[in-house]
This record gives C-alpha cells, sequence and structure tokens, in this order.
C-alpha cells in the first residue's frame, strides 16, 4: 500500500510538472521571451525585394527562382513583392517588352505594382533596380539611396562613365552599398586556384550595339565582366579593334599581364571565357543566373557587396578607354579612373 500510494503522488507530480513546462513555453510564445523562439523567428525572416523597370527578361527569371520554391534553382531567404514598371520610350527592347514582363509579374506572381520608386521604397526591405536602359539608373537609384535600401543595379550599371562615378560617390554619401554584375561573374568552376596564378585570358560573348550607350555597355559588358572576374583589378590601359562584326579590346594590367575580350556581331557569339595560369588553362562556358541571384540575397543579408565599387569603377572605365581608343584608330587609351 505504501509503494501504491508512492506511485500515485509521483504520477500526480509529473502530470503536474508537465503542465507547468507547458505553460511556461505558452507564456514564451505569447510574450516573445526565450532565445529559441525569437531564434527561430529571426531565422524564418524573408526579405523584401522591390524591382525598378519591368522592361528586361531578368525580371521574370530572378522572379522565378525567388518566388517559387520548386524551381530548380530556388534561392530561399527573400521574396519580390512590389515593383516600378518604369521603361524608356526610345528604346525598343524596353518599350517593346514592359507591358508583358509588367503583367506577368503581377498576375502569375501577385507582384504588387506601384507608382513610384519613392513609394516602392516603403513597401521593401531591398531594391532590385533591373531597367535594361543604363541612362535612368542614377536617377532611379537616388530615392533608393534616401530610403537607405540596399541595392543592386543590373548591368549596364549606367549609360556613361560619368553617371558610373556619381552613383559610387552618392553611395559612399549616403552610406548605402550597392553592387553591379553580370551573370557571367558566376560561371562554375571560373575560378582554378589549384592552377596557380592567373597569368592571362581572353573573354568572349555577344556585343550588340544600342546607339544610346557606349558600345560595350550594352551587350559586351558580359564578356568585359568575365574578364576583370579572372584579372582582377589593375587594368591601366585598352586598345579596341573594330570591326562591324566584330570588336577586340586588348587590356593591360599594370603588372605586365594582358587580358583581351572579343565581342560578336556577325555568326554564333560563343558565351566562353579561356584562362590561363601558371599550371595550364581551361575554358568556362555560359551565365549563371542562379549563382548571381544567391549572390544578391548574401548581400541583403549581410550588407557587404561581393563586387566592390572601386572593381566596377574599373569595368566601365575599361570599355569607356575601348570606345576613346575606338576613336583613335586603336590607340591605346589610359583608363578613367578619377
Amino acid at each position: 500500500m505504501i509503494i501504491s500510494g508512492w506511485r500515485k503522488r509521483t504520477q500526480v507530480l509529473c502530470k503536474a510538472g508537465i503542465m507547468l513546462a507547458i505553460g511556461s513555453v505558452a507564456l514564451a510564445i505569447v510574450h516573445g521571451l526565450g532565445p529559441a523562439v525569437s531564434g527561430a523567428a529571426e531565422n524564418e525572416k524573408v526579405i523584401r525585394i522591390g524591382m525598378i523597370g519591368l522592361d528586361t527578361s531578368h525580371v521574370v527569371a530572378f522572379t522565378q527562382i525567388l518566388n517559387n520554391p520548386k524551381n530548380p534553382g530556388h534561392v530561399p531567404g527573400a521574396r519580390v513583392v512590389a515593383a516600378f514598371k518604369g521603361g524608356s520610350p526610345d528604346v525598343k527592347d524596353s518599350w517593346g517588352r514592359v507591358d508583358k514582363f509588367t503583367a506577368e509579374l503581377r498576375d502569375k506572381w501577385g507582384v504588387e505594382i506601384v507608382d513610384d520608386i519613392p513609394t516602392l521604397c516603403t513597401k521593401v526591405d531591398a531594391v532590385m533596380l533591373e531597367s535594361v536602359d543604363g541612362r535612368p539608373h542614377l536617377e532611379q537609384v537616388r530615392p533608393v539611396f534616401a530610403a537607405k535600401k540596399p541595392v543592386f543595379i543590373d548591368k549596364p550599371l549606367a549609360g556613361s562613365l560619368a553617371d558610373v562615378k556619381e552613383i559610387i560617390r552618392l553611395s559612399r554619401e549616403s552610406g548605402v552599398p550597392f553592387f553591379c554584375s553580370s551573370s557571367y561573374r558566376f560561371m562554375k568552376d571560373l575560378d582554378r586556384p589549384d592552377l596557380g596564378a592567373v597569368v592571362g585570358c581572353d573573354a568572349y560573348s555577344p556585343a550588340s550595339l544600342e546607339p544610346h550607350h557606349p558600345d560595350l555597355f550594352w551587350y559586351g559588358i558580359h564578356g568585359v565582366e568575365a574578364l576583370f572576374t579572372v584579372m582582377g583589378t589593375g587594368c591601366v590601359e585598352a586598345s579596341r579593334v573594330h570591326t562591324p562584326g566584330m570588336d577586340v579590346v586588348v587590356g593591360r594590367w599594370q603588372d605586365g599581364r594582358i587580358g583581351i575580350f572579343r565581342g560578336f556581331r556577325a555568326g554564333r557569339a560563343p558565351n566562353v571565357v579561356h584562362v590561363y595560369r601558371e599550371k595550364g588553362s581551361y575554358d568556362v562556358e555560359g551565365g549563371n543566373y542562379g549563382g548571381l541571384v544567391k549572390a544578391v540575397v548574401e548581400f541583403f543579408q549581410t550588407g557587404k557587396p561581393p563586387v566592390s565599387p572601386e572593381e566596377s569603377l574599373e569595368i566601365y572605365a575599361f570599355m569607356d578607354a575601348a570606345d576613346k581608343s575606338k576613336a583613335q584608330g586603336g590607340k591605346p587609351v589610359a583608363l578613367d579612373l578619377k
């Protein structure tokens, strides 16, 4: 009888302890107490992204990667929730596509379309500036910097080297980070340090022209981005050979290395980078939207851009020097980095 009574008292105490524990958890949930509860909520936070300029196929591709968990290349942690349509009436690649892409984001992905950029900034945590035309980028990014929202600026960074410099200045003045990149920067297996230091690089890409932009800003930027990803900064001059169907730009780095960009407007343009290293060479082909989007989300999460403003300035100064070299019959032209 004594043992039986002890067992009954033990059962009652255990039940009371369980109820007390459940009550404590409930209080923690209601009042937001306890590191486990708050930590889980923090880890589940999804960054709200706003897009500016819906006149490029990138807005659809990037939204599919971010908003569709069933996408094989899905990147978690962020979602496109709002967008400003934008568009340029004098660029066919803009006005001819902006309505179609806007409708898809609104109707298929439930993205809210707003009337202006300041309104967009009140609804989001970060911004992807996607306008296919680089000329309005400077004016479009001003209210983003003013709203203190980190921003990814899709290529081209701007419509002129002067505007590139002003965007960098505004970023520093406002304390708001940005970065700009082509998906070519994130080609798989582009970096092979096991083969030693890079001694040279040849980068190939399409190089179609658009009359409102410096020649290589419009599409040659893809190959140029890959070239600088491999070679790094330190280019001091560029010289260019131009024909209707092709451009070849030779860059000389301050350490004596040579990097070459070849842009195609005739025939089937390859998307290839040939890397020369101390212990061997290799080819890498194709861009990588998934890699770029992953880098954008990580940037929004950490505030640390994967491409420095200094490197972006050098990339666009290289393309600007190539235009000046073309105008001077192929003469080498120093990069304007001031």
